[in-house]
C-alpha cells in the first residue's frame, strides 16, 4: 500500500470519527435540553380550601378537564398502590426497566397482540408530559430518553407526583387530586386501601370507572391489586379481605359550591391553581343558608340579591364570603360578585366623617350642628324622613343617621380632606377629584364596595381591640382591608409604628361607642329595635332610589357586612337598610355569639388618647363663661374646637317678658345667661324641646333695632339666602313641590303670604305653604297682623335631561 493510499484511509477514519462525534453531541445536546420547562403546561383547574383544608368550590379547567393542582398531601396507601401496580421497580431503575421490556416483549409474544408496553413510572410520565402521542416505536424511544433525562432531573417523590397529578382516571378526570374529590369527595391524604387500590389500577384502564360499564372488571383489578400487596406485605390478608368488602364508586360526586364568587374572583385575579382561604367551612354554611333565607323574604318585593361578608378581627381574615345568593335564575345576575360590586353607600360613609372630624378637634361629639332646611348652589340635601331637628346633637346626628347635619359638617371639615383620607383607607373607587363629589359625597354621591367598608371597619375594631397590648402603638396594616387566604393572616402585634394615621384610638373609640345604639329609624321615622346579647357597633346606608341596602357592624371579635338589593340597579320602595340588612346583619351576629372567643365583650377606652374637657352642657362645644359646663371624654385635639356661642349674658324685666337696658324698660334689670340658638335653627329645635324659650324681645320703650334686623318678628326658615332655587326629587325620584317656612315671635300671629304680588293664602301659628313654581324669577312677600312686612327675590331653575 502506498503512503497516499495510506493517508487516504486515515483521512477518512478521522473525518468518520469527526462525523460520528458530532452527531454524538448533537444527540447530547438534545438530550440534555429536550425537557421543556415547565414540564407540564396544560390548563389547570381552580379549588379552594377552607382553613381547615376542605374543598368549598372547585371550577373546571379551560379545556374542559378536571385537572386539579397537585395535590399537596397524598396517602402512603396510595403510593404503595400505585409502585405496586404500575412499576415495582420504580425505585431501583434510571427510567427505564430492561426487565420491564423483557416481561413486555414476552407477554406480547405469547398473547400474540400487545398486551402490555414495558413503561417505567418515568416513562408514562414522559408519555404524559408530550401529550400522549400514539404509541409507535420511535415515540416510545423518545419516551426511553426523556425518561432518563427526567431522572437526572428530578427525584423519585417529585416523578411520583408528576404521575398522580397528570394520569387519567376516567372521564374528563386527570389527576388522583380530582379523582379523589370527584369518586370518593374527599381530599387524595384520607383514603382506604379498598379506595387506594381502585385509584391504583384505574389509569392502565380509565374507562372501567363508569356507573354501569364493566364494574367486574374493575372489581376484579382492585382485588388481585390488593392480593399483591398482601404478598409484597404491605397489609395483611386481614386488611385485604375487609378492604374487598368495600363498594366501587358510583356516579361522581358533584363538587360543593360553597364560595363560587370567592373562587372566581381568585382565579381573575392569580389565575388557576388550590388556594386554601381563610374561611372556616361550617360557618360559610351558615352565612350561605342565612343569606338564602333573607333573599327569598325580599323577593316579595321583587328585590333578588344579597351579599354578606364576616371578617375576623383577631386575623384581619374573611371567615365567611357570601358574594351573592347562590342558585339564582340569569336573569338576576348571579355571578355577579357584590362584594366587590361599586355601589353607593348611601349614608356608610358617616362614622367616617365624625371620626375624623373628632380626631382633627373640629367637632366634639355631642357638638350641636345645624339640622335645618338648607340649600348649598344646586344641592339641596333632606333628611331621610323630612323632618327637621333646627339643631341636634352630632352623636345622636350619627345613630340617627341624618343628612343635613353632616352635609353642614363636610362642609366644615372639607371636601376635600375627607377624600383623601377615603382614598388612603383603600376606599378606590373614589376615582374621580373631590370637586366631581361635592357635598354629595357623604350622602352617597360616590361608589364604594363592601370590602372596603367591611375593612375600615375592621382597622377601627382592631385599633381598639389591640390598643393597650401594642402600648399605645398602632399597626398600619389595620386598615389595609381583609385577607381572603390562610398564610395572609395578620398578626396583631407585629410591624408597629408611632403614627395612627387620619383617625387615632380616642376618636375610633368615641365613634363605636356611638353607634351602639340597637333603635335605628327607617325611611318614615319609625324606629326599628334589635335584640343582642353582645354590644355591637353598627350602622345602616340607603342609596338614592332605594337601590342599595346596607348594614355594617363591629364587635371585639366580628366584622359583618351585609348589602341588599338589585344587583341591575332597580329600586325598590321600602328597601333600606334598617329594614332590608340590619336583619340579616343581626342573624349572622347571633350566629358568632356561640362560638368560642379570648376577645374582651367591648372595648376598652383608651384613655391615654382622650382628654377631660370642659364642654357646654346643652351646646356640646367647648365652655364659655355664660355656659352650664359638664367634663367629658373627648379626643386630644379636642380644645382646638370653639367656644360654645350660645350662652350670652342678658339683661330682663323680673317677668323675663322683655329685654330691657339702664336706659330703657320697666322693672329692674335682671342678668340671665340665655341659651339662644339662631332664628332658622330655634324655630324646628322648639319643636321637639318645648322647654327651649327663645330669647324675648326688646321692650317697647327701648330703642328698636331695624325692621329686617335680628329682633325682626318674621324670620324666613326656607328659602333663607336669595339665589337660584332648583327642584328637588325625592326618593322615588319625582319632583317635589317647594316649601316654604317661616317663623314668628308671636305664637298666634297671623301672616299673609304672596307671590310675585298675588295673594296665596294665610297662615296662623304654623306658618308653612307648599307651592309648585315654575322656572323664572320671582318675588315672595309675607305680611303679619300687624304689618311688618319680609320680602324675598329668588329665581327657579330646572335642569334639562337630554334623553
Amino acid at each position: 500500500m502506498t503512503i497516499r493510499s495510506r493517508l487516504k484511509g486515515l483521512w477518512g477514519a478521522s473525518r468518520l470519527r469527526t462525523v460520528c462525534c458530532v452527531l454524538a453531541l448533537g444527540a447530547f445536546t438534545w438530550w440534555y435540553f429536550c425537557l421543556p420547562d415547565p414540564l407540564f403546561n396544560t390548563p389547570l383547574a381552580t379549588e379552594i380550601l377552607s382553613a381547615e383544608g376542605e374543598l368549598l368550590s372547585a371550577k373546571i379547567a379551560d379545556d374542559g378537564q378536571w385537572r386539579m393542582p397537585a395535590a399537596d398531601s397524598i396517602s402512603p396507601k396510595l403510593l404503595t398502590a400505585v409502585v405496586n401496580y404500575e412499576d415495582r421497580s420504580f425505585y431501583r431503575h434510571w427510567g427505564i426497566s430492561i426487565a420491564g421490556v423483557v416481561r413486555a416483549l414476552r407477554d406480547n409474544w405469547r398473547a400474540g397482540e400487545v398486551v402490555s408496553g414495558g413503561s417505567t413510572i418515568t416513562m408514562q410520565v414522559a408519555r404524559m408530559a408530550r401529550g400522549n402521542q400514539a404509541r409507535t416505536l420511535v415515540q416510545k424511544m423518545l419516551e426511553g430518553a426523556w425518561a432518563t433525562r427526567l431522572e437526572l432531573r428530578y427525584d423519585k417523590a417529585r416523578i411520583l407526583e408528576f404521575w398522580l397529578a397528570n394520569a387519567p382516571f376516567g372521564g374528563n378526570v386527570v389527576g388522583v387530586e380530582a379523582a379523589t374529590r370527584r369518586y370518593y369527595g374527599r381530599s387524595p391524604a384520607e383514603l382506604s386501601w379498598a379506595e387506594a387500590a381502585t385509584l391504583a389500577v384505574l389509569p392502565n384502564s380509565p374507562a372501567l370507572i363508569h356507573p354501569g360499564r364493566a364494574r367486574d372488571a374493575l372489581r376484579e383489578k382492585r382485588d388481585r391489586l390488593l392480593d399483591d400487596l398482601v404478598t409484597a406485605g404491605a397489609l395483611s390478608a386481614a386488611a385485604a379481605h375487609l378492604a374487598k368488602l368495600e363498594p366501587l364508586p358510583e356516579a361522581p360526586h358533584p363538587l360543593p359550591r360553597k364560595a363560587v364568587h370567592l373562587l372566581e374572583r381568585l382565579r381573575q385575579e392569580n389565575g388557576a391553581d388550590r388556594y386554601q382561604t381563610s374561611i372556616e367551612y361550617g360557618l360559610q354554611e351558615t352565612v350561605m343558608r342565612l343569606v338564602t333565607q333573607h333573599q327569598r323574604l325580599q323577593a316579595g318585593n321583587q328585590v333578588h340579591n344579597v351579599a354578606a361578608m364576616v371578617t375576623e378581627v383577631a386575623s384581619g381574615s374573611v371567615v365567611a364570603y357570601a358574594g351573592n345568593v347562590p342558585d339564582l335564575a340569569p336573569a338576576f345576575a348571579p355571578d355577579v360578585d357584590l362584594i366587590t360590586a361599586p355601589r353607593s353607600p348611601g349614608s356608610l360613609l358617616k362614622p367616617v366623617l365624625f371620626a375624623l372630624a373628632l380626631e382633627n378637634g373640629v367637632l366634639g361629639p355631642k357638638e350641636l350642628l345645624a339640622d335645618v332646611p338648607t340649600n348649598f348652589n344646586d344641592f339641596q340635601p333632606a333628611n331621610f324622613y323630612r323632618d327637621y331637628d333646627g339643631a341636634v346633637p352630632a352623636d345622636e346626628a350619627l345613630a340617627r343617621s341624618l343628612n343635613i347635619p353632616f352635609v353642614f359638617l363636610l362642609r366644615k371639615y372639607g371636601v376635600p380632606s375627607f377624600h383623601a383620607a377615603l382614598r388612603q383607607y383603600g376606599f378606590r373607587q373614589l376615582t374621580q377629584p373631590p370637586d366631581h363629589y361635592g357635598l354629595s359625597l357623604i350622602l352617597g354621591g360616590g361608589e364604594i364596595t363592601m370590602e372596603e367598608i367591611n375593612g375600615w371597619f375592621l382597622g377601627l375594631a382592631r385599633q381598639q381591640r389591640y390598643y393597650y397590648q401594642r402600648q399605645g402603638w398602632y399597626q398600619p396594616a389595620d386598615f389595609a382591608g381583609p385577607t381572603l387566604l390562610q398564610h395572609q393572616r395578620r398578626a396583631p402585634l407585629e410591624e408597629l409604628s408611632r403614627n395612627p394615621g387620619p383617625i387615632g384610638a380616642g376618636a375610633g373609640y368615641l365613634t363605636l361607642e356611638t353607634l351602639t345604639a340597637l333603635s335605628r329609624p327607617d325611611e318614615t321615622g319609625t324606629s326599628h329595635r334589635f335584640q343582642s346579647h353582645r354590644k355591637i357597633a353598627w350602622k345602616t346606608g340607603t342609596s338614592f332610589g332605594f337601590r342599595d341596602a346596607w348594614a355594617v357592624g363591629c364587635t371585639p371579635d366580628y366584622v359583618v357586612s351585609v348589602w341588599t338589593g338589585n344587583a341591575d340597579g332597580e329600586g325598590r320602595a321600602g328597601l333600606v337598610g334598617v329594614k332590608a340588612a340590619a336583619p340579616l346583619l343581626f342573624q349572622i351576629f347571633r350566629t358568632l355569639e356561640n362560638r368560642p372567643s379570648d376577645a374582651p365583650t367591648w372595648f376598652e377606652p383608651p384613655y391615654d388618647d382622650l382628654l377631660a374637657v370642659r364642654s357646654c352642657k346643652l351646646s356640646g362645644l367647648l365652655a364659655g363663661p355664660d355656659c352650664p359646663a359638664d367634663t367629658s371624654w373627648q379626643t386630644t385635639n379636642a380644645e382646638r374646637n370653639a367656644a360654645c356661642p350660645y350662652h350670652q349674658r342678658v339683661f330682663t324685666n323680673p317677668t323675663r317678658t322683655y329685654q330691657i337696658r339702664q336706659d330703657c324698660g320697666e322693672g329692674e334689670l335682671t342678668a340671665v345667661n340665655w341659651f339662644t340658638l339662631p332664628p332658622r335653627q330655634a324655630h324646628f329645635y322648639q319643636r321637639r324641646h318645648p322647654d327651649y324659650v327663645r330669647l324675648p324681645p326688646f321692650h317697647p320703650d327701648c330703642q328698636a333695632r331695624n325692621n329686617q334686623g335680628e329682633d325682626h318678628p318674621l324670620q324666613l326658615i326656607f328659602p333663607y339666602e336669595r339665589g337660584v332655587l332648583s327642584p328637588v326629587k325625592n326618593w322615588e325620584g319625582q319632583e317635589e313641590p317647594f316649601f316654604f317656612e317661616l317663623a314668628h315671635q308671636r305664637k298666634n300671629a297671623t301672616v299673609y303670604w304672596h307671590l310675585d304680588d298675588e295673594y296665596l293664602t294665610a297662615t296662623t301659628a304654623f306658618h308653612s305653604v307648599s307651592l309648585s313654581i315654575p322656572s323664572g324669577k320671582h318675588r315672595l312677600t309675607v305680611v303679619d297682623d300687624q304689618g311688618f312686612r319680609l320680602e324675598h327675590s329668588f329665581e327657579v331653575k330646572r335642569t334639562l335631561k337630554i334623553d
